[in-house]
C-alpha cells in the first residue's frame, strides 16, 4: 500500500514538473507576442520602409550576414488639407499583460479591418470617427481567440468599436521628414456596447502624401463591462492597451 502510494504521489509530483515547465516554455520560448508600436511605426508608414530579409545581404567580418534595410525618400507634398480615410496598413491591437501558472507574458491581438474617415483644416484635425471590426482580431493562439469573441468582447453582440473625435486638435505644424508631432487627442471610444470619453497622446507623420499616426489608450475592462480575460491556467490584469498605428490616403 504504502509503495502504490509513494507511485501516485510521484506521479504527481512529475506531472507537475512537467505543467510547470511547460509553462515556462510556452511563455519564454514559444510565445512571442508582437513589440510594442512606437511613434515610429507612423515614421516608417509615410517613409514606406520595409525590411528585405531575403534581398540582398552583406557580411560581416565574421562572416555573418545582415539583413538591409530599403526607404523610399519623403516628400512633403504640399499641405494636408482635406478628408483622409485608412489603408490595409493601418493596424489596431489589443495588449494584455498575462501569466500562465506564474510565468509572465503578454497576449496581443490584432486587427488592419479599420473604416472611417478624418478631415485636416490647415494644421488643426477638426473631425475623425472610425469603426473597427471586432470579429477580425486574431492572435497566435486559436483559444485566446476564443476567448476574446466569446465570453470576453462577445462579438456576436457586439461587432464593431468606433472611436468619435470630440475636440479638434491642432498639430501646430506639419511634421518634417523623419519626425513626429505628438499631441494630445479626447474622443468617444465604444467598446463591447459602452461608450466613454478617452484622452490620450497621438503622434502624427507625414510624407509621400501620407499620414501615419501612432497612440495607444488604457482600457480597463470593468468600464466598458468587460469580463476579466483570464481562464483555466491563465491569469490577466482588469486592463490592457489599445495600440494603433494608422496609415492614411486621401479620401
Amino acid at each position: 500500500m504504502k509503495r502504490h502510494l509513494k507511485k501516485i504521489v510521484l506521479g504527481i509530483a512529475a506531472l507537475l514538473v512537467l505543467v510547470i515547465a511547460g509553462s515556462w516554455f510556452y511563455t519564454k520560448v514559444l510565445n512571442d507576442p508582437q513589440d510594442a508600436k512606437t511613434a515610429q511605426d507612423a515614421v516608417d508608414i509615410v517613409q514606406g520602409t520595409t525590411s528585405d530579409t531575403t534581398g540582398d545581404t552583406t557580411a560581416d567580418t565574421a562572416g555573418e550576414t545582415t539583413s538591409t534595410a530599403v526607404a523610399t525618400t519623403v516628400a512633403l507634398e504640399g499641405p494636408v488639407d482635406g478628408d483622409w480615410a485608412p489603408t490595409s496598413e493601418s493596424e489596431l491591437c489589443y495588449r494584455v499583460k498575462e501569466t500562465i501558472n506564474g510565468f509572465a507574458t503578454e497576449g496581443v491581438g490584432c486587427t488592419n479591418v479599420v473604416s472611417g474617415a478624418m478631415t485636416i483644416e490647415g494644421t488643426t484635425l477638426t473631425s475623425a470617427d472610425f469603426t473597427v471590426d471586432m470579429t477580425t482580431f486574431t492572435s497566435d493562439k486559436t483559444k485566446r481567440d476564443e476567448s476574446f469573441n466569446g465570453k470576453v468582447m462577445e462579438v456576436a453582440t457586439y461587432p464593431t468599436g468606433t472611436f468619435v473625435l470630440t475636440s479638434p486638435v491642432d498639430f501646430g505644424a506639419v511634421p518634417a521628414d523623419g519626425e513626429t508631432i505628438t499631441v494630445t487627442a479626447t474622443g468617444d471610444l465604444t467598446l463591447h456596447g459602452v461608450t466613454k470619453s478617452v484622452t490620450f497622446d497621438l503622434s502624427a507623420a507625414y510624407g509621400n502624401d501620407k499620414i501615419g499616426v501612432f497612440g495607444k489608450i488604457p482600457v480597463l475592462f470593468a468600464d466598458y463591462g468587460i469580463d476579466n480575460p483570464s481562464f483555466a491556467v491563465v491569469s490577466t490584469e482588469d486592463n490592457g492597451l489599445l495600440e494603433f498605428v494608422l496609415a492614411f490616403e486621401r479620401a
